[in-house]
């Protein structure tokens, strides 16, 4: 009965609670991601410091940035892409909570580390949080995945309203970590409460999540989805049911190319070429203690943020367009070089050619305020293109191609250093 009064009836999204809880999940997703990476005082300067490996070759403090990028994001992309052809842990369910327990526990683990002095073994510490972060970006790889899959089969927005709260994010670390840092009496106490705060946005995600099933909207796209399957398998009667991962690809590819590159782009500068671009001008209005802290993941977030509400009523540029749109931002890349990009512990011997803290500024801006919206527009456009009992295989292609973008900036990065301290070029002139 509940079912034709579904088909008869579709429901619309009352008080827009799935198109919120979706958000929030979004919110959930980068949340293992933006907690590690933010804190950079608390990690490298009061946990670490100048300490060094028993051989003195490896400086935890000036490493940790890199190996936590690594820690981060090679388990979220081998689980992302097992999450595609497997389907790991069976139903949608057993994934999301699986995944939202094991996050939870290490989020626990590390406010425990949090508060315990950890002075006399600086290398232990080191490797602990290294193993936690993989552990953790495991379940994230997973639960990613599996929440874009759930978006796929839902308007688009709602897929929109996932990569809005992937920014969003972003946005709220930073700002918790900002004011943490500002009402805390130290460190170690602003990093608890700033775990906290994590462990409670994952435990609200794991509560929503088995709200959605009550809501009528939720329940009538998910029936329209399996209806669809089941004519599909009718039509398929005596042959071997296989999903069709490469047809489904050849659909959708121009979109998870163009997801690719907007977070190869973004992750090649953000956060570990912008985190270390100093004030070039003494009397810029950001004193340098907080010169990257807002500067550089304030001004990303924020703008990430609002780039992706933009794509909620602004649809610009269309598919194709967007593809060119997209290729245009690797500029970004040699116009963050040539700004007061200084590694840290190493010598920049590449010209600085950008010295204008305003102008970088105005660089950091524009390179947030597209990757938020451009990313957001092809997840959008990635499910839509191919048949609707196939949008959740493209939804998880999306989100598989958004995280191979995500390490493979990571790596460009390393890259990015390695030039502006070996390459020697002589310019008589600066901006």
């Amino acid at each position: 009965m509940e079912q034709a009064d579904l088909e008869m009836n579709p429901p619309k999204d009352r008080w827009n609670l799935v198109y919120l809880t979706l958000l929030l999940h979004g919110i959930g997703t980068l949340m293992p991601w933006n907690m590690f990476i933010t804190p950079k005082s608390y990690f490298s300067e009061y946990k670490l410091g100048n300490a060094t490996s028993p051989e003195g070759d490896f400086n935890y403090g000036g490493e940790f940035l890199a190996y936590i990028s690594f820690a981060a994001q090679v388990p979220n992309l081998l689980f992302n892409w097992l999450n595609v052809f497997v389907q790991v842990g069976g139903s949608v369910t057993t994934r999301v909570v699986f995944s939202i327990l094991v996050m939870v526990f290490i989020f626990v683990m590390t406010v425990v580390l949090a508060m315990l002095d950890s002075s006399e073994w600086p290398g232990t510490f080191f490797w602990v949080t290294m193993c936690s972060v993989v552990v953790l970006n495991m379940g994230s790889g997973i639960y990613q995945n599996t929440v874009f899959g759930m978006g796929a089969k839902l308007p688009a927005k709602y897929t929109g309203a996932i990569v809005l709260g992937s920014n969003i994010s972003g946005t709220f670390t930073a700002i918790i970590s900002f004011i943490s840092l500002l009402m805390a009496p130290n460190i170690r106490t602003a990093a608890i409460y700033y775990f906290i705060t994590a462990l409670l946005v994952l435990l609200a995600c794991f509560d929503t999540y088995f709200a959605l099933p009550l809501n009528r909207f939720y329940r009538y796209h998910e029936l329209m989805s399996q209806k669809e399957l089941q004519q599909k398998k009718r039509e398929n009667t005596g042959a071997t049911p296989r999903t069709p991962f490469f047809a489904v690809f050849k659909k959708c590819w121009p979109q998870c190319i163009n997801v690719f590159m907007v977070f190869f782009v973004t992750l090649a500068l953000f956060p570990t070429v912008q985190s270390d671009i100093k004030r070039s001008d003494p009397n810029f209005f950001v004193e340098d203690r907080f010169y990257d802290s807002i500067l550089c993941y304030l001004t990303f977030n924020i703008c990430a943020m609002i780039g992706s509400c933009m794509s909620t009523w602004a649809r610009w540029p269309g598919p194709r367009l967007l593809t060119v749109a997209v290729w245009l931002r690797v500029l970004f890349i040699p116009l963050f070089v040539i700004c007061n990009y200084l590694p840290q512990g190493q010598e920049r011997v590449f010209p600085v050619i950008i010295t204008n803290d305003w102008a970088y500024w105005a660089l950091g801006i524009l390179m947030g305020l597209s990757s938020g919206h451009f990313s957001s527009l092809a997840m959008m456009y990635c499910p839509k293109n191919v048949e609707p009992q196939n949008q959740s295989i493209a939804g998880m292609l999306g989100g598989a191609f958004l995280v191979t973008g995500i390490f493979s900036g990571i790596l460009f990065s390393m890259a990015v250093t390695w030039f502006v301290t070996n390459v020697r070029w002589n310019i008589p002139w600066d901006f």
